[in-house]
């Protein structure tokens, strides 16, 4: 425990290099999918198979770093992101555009390992400095932000292939994370998953924390998966060029990001579910711009509101997750979030395309609209709830004492 600002801070840097990786293939993604395919509706399917990856591999990464512990897991992700790089630099250089599917679904199931840094710094950290600590591991993203999309535009014609250059680039960010996590010491495997017993996942999930936690955490990535991804497209059929493009991904990383330096000092000055329905707020806000124009200019602000609005989202429903659970439910219950959250993601970002090449970029924001409202009732549910249990708890103690008063009278 001593060492666990240490340890927060390694996790920060493996953080800062995974989304260096991750905003590269944000930025590209779509568009060596849309090079390389004669069906230009399915442009974004690399992107899909990359959620997918994630997907997969999130409950069996869970469960493998139980018994393998973090660190263990943490270097099998690395090594699936050497694969990932070199399978898709083959593709694109082949031209074979299901090679370059079945690349970013390596990729993803590296991206889903990593989505582990946030929950191993809460699980190290005492309870009052957890979502500090995730705050602080989201924090390196801000790296991603500002170097991945940069890198990607210089290296987007290194090599004869178009974007196997930079795809080949990414071995970069994932050869020093596995020197990063050398450096890193967690406590064994198992540890803290043997104390106590383990409740079914059906009671953990109808807990209203759990409920809301998830919900938040999918729908934060369902609002920004809709526009993130379909917005690099709608801007090419705009006739902005790509360098506009990943420049404006990059700053919405670092919108993403950059908030994580202080989200945790207003998690505790605002409070946990006031600072999530400022998010919502913020997703509403990022709509009514984007449907207000689309110059590049539009395009910037309306994506800085959604990074900040879903930094609020994901920290906030992360922390209300590590509420949910015992030290033995660790594992399948965040296993069982990130499927949920990962799951939502590859369906997003399938209709994402479908929708931004069928019906335009002002349907797929009107289409947000839903997703950002279920969020926000349900962070009011949840207020509700939790201010009835606690208008509940005075008299509910107040009734114990005077039952053990009137039992102590009688026994007297």
């Amino acid at each position: 425990m001593q060492d666990f600002r240490k340890n927060v801070a390694l996790l920060a840097s493996c953080q800062a290099l995974l989304f260096a990786n991750n905003a590269t293939l944000i930025s590209v993604n779509a568009l060596a999918g849309y090079a390389l395919t004669e069906t230009k509706s399915l442009a974004t399917l690399p992107v899909t198979f990359w959620v997918c990856g994630a997907a997969a591999a999130t409950l069996p990464a869970s469960l493998l770093m139980r018994r393998l512990g973090r660190r263990g897991g943490f270097y099998l992700g690395s090594l699936l992101g050497v694969l990932a790089a070199l399978l898709c630099t083959w593709a694109v250089a082949e031209g074979s555009f299901w090679g370059l599917c079945g690349g970013t679904f390596v990729f993803g199931m590296q991206n889903g390992i990593g989505h582990y840094y946030r929950f191993a710094a809460a699980d190290i950290s005492p309870a009052d400095y957890k979502a500090s600590a995730i705050s602080m591991v989201l924090a390196g993203g801000v790296f991603g932000g500002l170097i991945g999309p940069e890198v990607s535009t210089l290296t987007v014609d290194l090599l004869p292939a178009r974007f196997a250059g930079t795809y080949l680039s990414l071995l970069a960010y994932i050869l020093p994370t596995m020197l990063v996590l050398s450096w890193l010491r967690l406590p064994p495997a198992e540890t803290a998953a043997q104390q106590g017993v383990a409740r079914p996942m059906r009671v953990i999930a109808r807990q209203p924390g759990f409920i809301v936690a998830v919900l938040c955490g999918a729908g934060a990535f369902a609002a920004m998966n809709l526009l993130m991804v379909s917005a690099a497209l709608a801007m090419g059929f705009c006739g902005h060029p790509y360098s506009a493009a990943a420049t404006v991904i990059g700053w919405h990383i670092f919108a993403m990001f950059a908030p994580s330096f202080f989200t945790g000092f207003l998690v505790r000055r605002v409070g946990l579910l006031r600072l999530m329905l400022v998010g919502v707020v913020l997703l509403y806000a990022c709509v009514a711009v984007a449907l207000s124009g689309q110059t590049v200019q539009h395009f910037w602000l309306a994506l800085m509101l959604l990074g900040v609005a879903w930094n609020f989202l994901y920290i906030g429903g992360t922390t209300l997750l590590t509420e949910s659970y015992q030290p033995a439910e660790r594992a399948k219950t965040q296993g069982v979030n990130e499927i949920i959250v990962f799951v939502t993601q590859a369906v997003t970002s399938v209709a994402s395309g479908l929708l931004v090449n069928s019906q335009g970029w002002d349907t797929v924001n009107y289409l947000t609209l839903p997703v950002i409202t279920l969020i926000g009732v349900a962070l009011l549910w949840l207020m509700l709830q939790r201010r009835a249990a606690e208008r509940a708890a005075p008299v509910t103690a107040s009734l114990s004492s005077g039952n053990g008063g009137a039992s102590g009278a009688n026994r007297g």
